[in-house]
């Protein structure tokens, strides 16, 4: 019966010893750092400590290999052979926050047996920042006014006195007038990470610069850009009763119920349903299409609709047939309407100019 037992003891150490060496040979190692001399370098001459990174490692599964700052994990993480996400992170960032701006990288690296996987993370900036400049011309005309800006994960209240940037994740971002306690959006953006986006507020109709109106430039280290957008006024100052004084996008859905008025915009998409809209060809509707105030425009509500009357301005303009016409500044003329698919439209065409 001994004999028994310690040879059962002797079957189940080799057998152990077996799946041990097995384990040892289906493994591999991740070994991360930055790139050289890694910092950021902006406008504002920031720098940062990779050492304070939070970095995560995890396997395809989601399970958690690693989860600490950058400067106290190990030079090498063993991990059997597989997928892993490597992220690395300045700090955490959920919801939209003042001065709060997020570096860091993340990579999905195949780890082999055997081998030491090498991962290079770079240090960029990963959200995506706005600033208000907002001029005297714009309290005077709003002294009642109150600002936000507002993402899916969020909104911050932007006083007139504030200097700081509001830092959101990379998505659609909307300036949002609140004035006697109903909301007006006055615009909405597509944030990329890395980009720093200044809105320069003023009003059309108020100072010597008044035919600015809102003017907004991208500050960032990837890219340049720039806009000019106004709000306010209406057609009583003789805004919209000629092509060179046509109402723009965002000054069109502030004046719903204006009859026989020029409003100018880009052409960005058409096949219009209550819920969405297609931005690209090709298209199968020849009744409407929908402007905007940039030709890179992907969102319906910075948008306005534009339903196409039968006849020689349909067969001119339907995107079915002339689908070159996307990304073209237009001018048209008609009446301003609530809604038509949900949003701001044009209705009524008369008249139209390139």
């Amino acid at each position: 019966m001994r004999t028994s037992i310690v040879f059962l003891a002797a079957a189940v150490l080799a057998v152990s010893s077996c799946d041990f060496l097995t384990l040892q040979k289906e493994q591999g190692a991740i070994s991360i750092h930055f790139v050289e001399n890694s910092e950021i370098l902006t406008k504002a001459g920031v720098q940062i400590d990779t050492n304070n990174f939070i970095l995560s490692v995890t396997d395809s599964k989601g399970a958690s290999l690693y989860y600490g700052t950058f400067g106290s994990a190990p030079e090498t993480i063993i991990a059997a052979a597989g997928t892993y996400t490597v992220s690395a992170k300045s700090c955490d960032f959920t919801t939209p926050l003042f001065d709060k701006p997020q570096y860091g990288d993340t990579q999905v690296v195949a780890v082999s047996s055997g081998k030491t996987c090498s991962v290079t993370l770079e240090c960029v900036q990963i959200n995506a920042g706005v600033r208000l400049k907002i001029d005297p011309t714009f309290l005077t005309a709003y002294p009642n006014g109150v600002f936000f800006l507002k993402s899916a994960d969020g909104k911050l209240m932007y006083g007139y006195s504030e200097k700081r940037i509001a830092y959101f994740k990379p998505g659609n971002v909307s300036l949002v007038l609140n004035e006697n306690s109903k909301d007006k959006t006055i615009c909405t953006r597509n944030l990329q990470a890395q980009e720093i986006l200044t809105i320069n507020i003023n009003v059309s109709g108020y100072g010597p610069d008044a035919a600015a109106g809102i003017h907004i430039q991208v500050d960032t280290t990837r890219f340049w850009d720039s806009e000019t957008i106004d709000i306010g006024g209406s057609s009583s100052d003789g805004r919209g009763q000629t092509k060179e004084t046509a109402f723009s996008v965002a000054q069109a859905k502030d004046n719903v119920g204006q009859s026989d008025v020029w409003v100018y915009g880009y052409i960005v998409g058409g096949d219009l349903t209550s819920s969405k809209c297609s931005f690209e060809g090709p298209f199968t509707s020849k009744t409407n299409f929908v402007i905007a105030t940039k030709s890179t425009c992907t969102d319906k509500e910075a948008c306005i609709s534009v339903q196409l009357p039968s006849g020689k301005i349909r067969d001119a303009l339907n995107l079915v047939d002339h689908e070159d016409l996307l990304g073209r500044k237009i001018f048209l003329k008609g009446d301003i309407v609530a809604s038509y698919y949900g949003i701001v439209g044009i209705q009524s065409i008369s008249e139209y100019s390139f």
